[in-house]
């Protein structure tokens, strides 16, 4: 009997980090995971999202949604990125989880019009609310990343591996 363990976390290379930047700057959605305010418990949501030049996540939120209002308490969060196919295993295919915090920006930011302009082509159908007064973009700072690329290929990515070339 082998009591060797198999490490499951293969070394980061061009094509891990290639597929992973893909599946974050492809995404118009993501799954929103936030400690819940009170009980501390996980709340997953799903958002649209975005990504800025560098490859960092961003979201729109409006302040009356209870992960908007989670992340004011507690900015620890995590993004899911990768839809499957219709068909298929869905745990067959590709998806990366980002881990970091997330700040809310202010809306008189240096960068707020072209975060703007740039939402509304991905997201065309937010122009009905994206200039309510409730709602704002929250960018995350990464810290790590873990990429599944597939059955056996797991990953941990930096955040340096996931910076837009």
């Amino acid at each position: 009997m082998n009591d060797k363990k198999i490490d499951p976390i293969r070394p980061t290379d061009d094509e891990a980090r290639a597929l992973a930047r893909r599946l974050i700057a492809e995404a118009k959605f993501a799954s929103l995971g936030v400690l819940e305010p009170g009980t501390g418990m996980p709340l997953v949501s799903r958002v649209a999202v975005a990504a800025e030049k560098d490859g960092s996540p961003f979201l729109l939120a409006s302040d009356l949604s209870l992960h908007s209002r989670a992340l004011a308490l507690d900015a620890r969060a995590s993004l899911l990125f990768g839809e499957p196919p219709g068909k298929g295993d869905p745990l067959a295919f590709p998806r990366v989880t980002v881990i970091g915090r997330i700040a809310k920006l202010p809306h008189d930011g240096a960068s707020h019009a072209e975060r703007r302009a740039f939402w509304l082509k991905k997201h065309p159908k937010a122009q009905l609310y994206v200039d309510f007064a409730d709602f704002f973009f929250w960018k995350m700072a990464v810290e790590r990343a873990h990429l599944n690329g597939g059955f056996g290929k797991a990953y941990v990515l930096t955040p340096e591996d996931l910076r837009a070339a």
